[in-house]
């Protein structure tokens, strides 16, 4: 499992908290993804996976550098397979 530092801004902690994303759902993802990829929109890295309760999630972030990331949103989408 990678490690990363997680650049946290109050911004960023109200505009995830707007999707019901905590920072620690959105660094569990990350650190433990179940894929990788690229934003469609933006081109940003993401990570998709399960948050600590269970809900399936995309993180979107900038890599500032090898470790540290700035998160940028995530939010709710479904299974791989599933729709809403």
């Amino acid at each position: 499992m990678p490690y990363y530092e997680f650049l946290w801004t109050d911004e960023i902690i109200e505009h995830l908290a707007e999707h019901d994303v905590a920072p620690e759902d959105f660094e569990q993802v990350v650190s433990a993804p179940d894929d990788v990829g690229a934003s469609d929109s933006t081109g940003l890295p993401c990570a998709w996976g399960e948050t600590i309760d269970g809900r399936f999630v995309i993180c979107i972030y900038e890599e500032i550098d090898d470790i540290l990331l700035l998160p940028v949103t995530a939010y709710e989408v479904p299974r791989p397979g599933e729709s809403f």
